[in-house]
């Protein structure tokens, strides 16, 4: 069965000698708006849900993609999509998973499960995240993960 599934860094924020709670920057919030409107407009991204790690700089991220996106389920946090958790506990969500989700997270973690998924190996580093981008995986019918595109802030006109 196939399913997509969007992974987005956060967009840029704010640095922790600036703002401990690391709330989006002013080109953050920019970045994100001009990202998600592009995707509404001319990508046509439907999900269900959207799941971010709790972390501000994240929750932000995800907000703003939902105003444009309207996932049917809403947005939900899941700290299994912090910096450093454990990439095993997504990665067997994925193997049951149906519906087109969107996870907006951090690295080392979302390279770490996207290595995971594309070349079953966390370490392998298959995909060059920016702040702001979203990158859409999608899983065939033999459970085969592959890229499907890469949209970055900078690559948007």
């Amino acid at each position: 069965m196939f399913m997509k599934l969007y992974f987005v860094q956060h967009a840029e924020s704010k640095r922790k000698e600036e703002d401990l709670t690391r709330s989006l920057s002013d080109r953050g919030w920019e970045d994100i708006r001009k990202t998600a409107r592009y995707a509404k407009e001319h990508l046509r991204i439907k999900v269900e849900q959207i799941v971010h790690s709790g972390k501000l700089r994240a929750k932000q991220t995800a907000e703003v993609l939902a105003e444009f996106l309207s996932p049917l389920k809403g947005v939900m946090t899941d700290e299994n999509l912090e910096p450093l958790a454990d990439t095993e506990i997504w990665k067997k969500r994925l193997v049951e998973a149906s519906e087109d989700i969107m996870l907006v997270g951090h690295l080392p973690h979302l390279g770490k499960l996207a290595s995971s998924l594309l070349a079953g190996n966390e370490n392998s580093e298959v995909i060059a995240f920016r702040m702001g981008c979203i990158v859409c995986l999608e899983r065939d019918q033999q459970r085969r993960w592959t890229i499907q595109w890469m949209l970055t802030p900078e690559t948007i006109p």
